[in-house]
């Protein structure tokens, strides 16, 4: 479908800046923090098995939809495809990975999608790695499936937060922080912490962690609800949510600060392969959490088919 596409530059800090201002605001949220420049681990291997091996290479990010495509009703003639996406951020042969709706087309229901494509360009077939996860409608219990190769499909629906790369090996920062002393998730401690250092200068970041000791709470959208959800109560009262144990597959957006653009500044979703998997919020294990990521900041970011509602 064609969409509407806004292009702004986005804050690209030097990897050892990045890295202090990623130590100094996880300090404040952890017993233990190491971050550094390392060069990308092989993320087709596993426990990863992701579509490409790194994440270097013309980084960008695209915040696709959003919420109010859901709400208070679904617009369902609101799908997408990653192929186009490639395109429309300019990178046609590019590794995308993120958080999104799946296609309910193809799923038969609403679903949470996690996104994992090498789309190759140039009419090459794609590498759809993706994840999704729906709710079971006998047992109420998650039900995680390997979205690209049970469905064929590289279209999800409604909206998506999605990092663009070209999917090389390189130089990535690697965040390794245990026990959670502090209030914030993995994910909001490091936004807020590049918010807070960097100010007017948007950062936008992309990439993937484990959590690799503890459990979390994740949720999963349930199939489109009849009545109209009308407030965040209403939301919460109708998403599925689980108490999911690791080790957990991430994919993360995030984004030091809006720029007008009605984005959503965090979005992580998660995969296993013991069958668990949805929409990351915290973990509900400080005592013993334990998480490794690696992080890139993106160079430009993509807002396509905003919402005409805020």
């Amino acid at each position: 479908m064609a969409a509407s596409v806004e292009k702004s530059a986005l804050h690209v800090p030097s990897l050892e800046e990045f890295c202090q201002v990623l130590r100094d605001g996880l300090k404040s949220n952890f017993a233990e923090v190491q971050v550094s420049v390392v060069d990308c681990p092989d993320l087709t291997q596993a426990p990863y098995t992701f579509a490409a091996a790194g994440l270097c290479g013309n980084p960008r990010i695209a915040d696709v939809g959003g919420a109010h495509h859901l709400t208070p009703l679904p617009q369902t003639d609101k799908i997408y495809n990653l192929i186009n996406i490639a395109e429309e951020v300019e990178l046609p042969n590019a590794f995308i990975l993120g958080a999104g709706a799946a296609s309910f087309k193809a799923v038969g229901v609403n679903a949470e999608l996690m996104p994992n494509v090498f789309t190759k360009g140039d009419g090459k077939p794609e590498v759809n790695h993706s994840y999704s996860a729906k709710i079971d409608p006998v047992t109420g219990g998650c039900v995680l499936e390997k979205y690209g190769e049970k469905h064929k499909t590289c279209d999800f629906a409604l909206l998506a937060n999605l990092y663009i790369s070209e999917g090389r090996p390189g130089k990535v920062v690697e965040v390794r922080s245990c026990r959670r002393t502090g209030p914030s998730n993995f994910v909001t401690c490091m936004r807020e912490a590049l918010g807070k250092h960097f100010g007017a200068k948007p950062v936008g970041v992309g990439g993937t962690f484990l959590i690799q000791k503890g459990k979390a709470k994740i949720h999963i959208m349930p199939d489109f609800s009849s009545c109209p959800l009308n407030s965040d109560e209403d939301v919460n009262n109708w998403l599925k949510f689980f108490d999911m144990n690791s080790p957990l597959i991430c994919q993360s957006v995030f984004v030091s600060r809006d720029l007008g653009f009605d984005l959503r500044v965090e979005h992580t979703h998660c995969f296993s392969h013991h069958g668990e998997g949805g929409h990351y919020h915290y973990d509900t294990t400080p005592d013993t959490v334990e998480y490794l990521g690696y992080f890139l900041p993106a160079e430009y970011l993509y807002r396509i088919d905003r919402p005409k509602k805020t």
